[in-house]
């Protein structure tokens, strides 16, 4: 193709489009698929099939016709479930959703499309939201794709995006910070104090926070804090009055094996709920109706047994890695973010190419870049069989000992 050629085919593209790269996951995915039989410790995606209870309720959907359009915020039905489950996880309002509450509650096309829909809604062009770094992979984007900045908080060496952090980094300009906990990349579980904290300095400068829990019901019990409702995932959304400046963002994909399903809800103060439920209305539309009734189950499914198993894999990875470099240890979700130790020889570059050796190996992980500004670690998912992880991290024994 020569460059005519090149600008001739780029010519009816906006600059957002022309500026937006691949994401590196994705790209991850599609090497994947290039090779034959990889030990693919690379994938989000949990190992064990949806619950029956859940399948049924969706098949049921489809069977009785409940295949059309929804409301743009979600069927009633799960609405309330949400709206009752917040209730008895972490205190809200039993009446939220209902117009006197002042606290909305909304079916998003998963936690994704909470996120999207909450950028759309709170930032302007120059507006900032503060994000740990690291962090998941589609936060910088989603905010620069609404005209805003993310800007990076540096949690290193333990993920925690503290108060202290924090405080430095908030502007006039800043409309929100995104607290990730337990988080993507390195699994890191704030406590409640530190939970309450970030709180507490949202609250005095006047910023919205986020709270983007997708993997709360994953969190292992080393890392739970006991609650009136019993040991659970410590969260700002715990705290007196949080239903009135908290933007909570929850899912079903990653605690229910339905990641496809595309099933996440957003609740909060009612005026974002119900600006981030316009830009639904002319995007999204709404979350799948079959799904939405799917997942209305998830709320009566047991899912402790799979989060322990998990906890094991947990284990196996700390207990094999950490013998080679730092290694900090996960309190949920399913994944860890490992150091590349310096004596390999990276250099600057340290995630992409520890990621290249392992690729020789059919090893298939994440370059630390992907997530962060720094190229130093590389993220493993430890969202596999256990035999499949001990192949993989026999081959990463071999290539972090150099």
């Amino acid at each position: 193709m020569t460059h005519a050629d090149a600008t001739s085919s780029q010519r009816w593209l906006s600059e957002r489009a022309r500026g937006l790269g691949v994401s590196g996951i994705r790209r991850v995915f599609e090497l994947g698929a290039t090779l034959k039989e990889p030990i693919n410790l690379s994938i989000g995606q949990p190992d064990f099939p949806v619950p029956d209870p859940i399948k049924r309720a969706a098949i049921d959907a489809i069977e009785q016709d409940h295949n059309g359009y929804t409301l743009s915020q979600g069927i009633p039905q799960l609405r309330r479930r949400i709206v009752e489950h917040l209730a008895e996880d972490v205190g809200w309002p039993a009446n939220s959703g209902e117009p006197e509450s002042g606290v909305g509650v909304m079916v998003t096309s998963g936690t994704s499309g909470a996120l999207s829909l909450m950028m759309q809604a709170l930032l302007s062009p120059g507006d900032e939201i503060i994000i740990p770094d690291p962090y998941f992979v589609a936060y910088p984007t989603m905010a620069e794709l609404c005209g805003g900045v993310a800007v990076r908080c540096d949690t290193y060496p333990d993920f925690r995006m503290t108060a202290e952090r924090l405080e430095p980094l908030i502007s006039e300009r800043t409309k929100a910070v995104l607290l990730n906990s337990p988080g993507n990349p390195g699994g890191a579980v704030m406590s409640g104090d530190e939970c309450r904290e970030v709180l507490e300095l949202c609250r005095a400068k006047g910023v919205l926070l986020v709270s983007d829990e997708i993997y709360d019901e994953f969190t292992f019990d080393d890392h739970r804090e006991e609650t009136p409702g019993g040991r659970k995932c410590p969260s700002p959304a715990r705290e007196a009055g949080s239903h009135e400046d908290v933007l909570l963002i929850r899912g079903f994909g990653k605690s229910y094996g339905c990641t496809g399903w595309r099933m996440g809800y957003a609740a909060g103060p009612a005026h974002i709920i119900n600006a981030m439920t316009r830009f639904q209305q002319f995007t999204y539309v709404c979350a799948p109706s079959i799904a939405q009734h799917g997942c209305i189950a998830a709320f009566e499914t047991d899912i402790d047994h799979l989060v322990e198993s998990y906890r094991v894999r947990r284990d196996m990875v700390v207990s094999r890695l950490s013998a080679h470099t730092r290694v900090t240890e996960p309190g949920g979700a399913f994944y860890c973010f490992v150091e590349v130790p310096e004596r390999l020889g990276f250099g600057e570059q340290a995630g992409e190419r520890f990621f290249e050796r392992a690729v020789e190996e059919n090893v298939l992980l994440i370059p630390g870049h992907v997530f962060s500004d720094r190229d130093t670690h590389f993220r493993l998912s430890f969202a596999t069989s256990e035999r499949n992880l001990e192949r993989g991290l026999d081959a990463l024994d071999v290539l972090l000992r150099g």
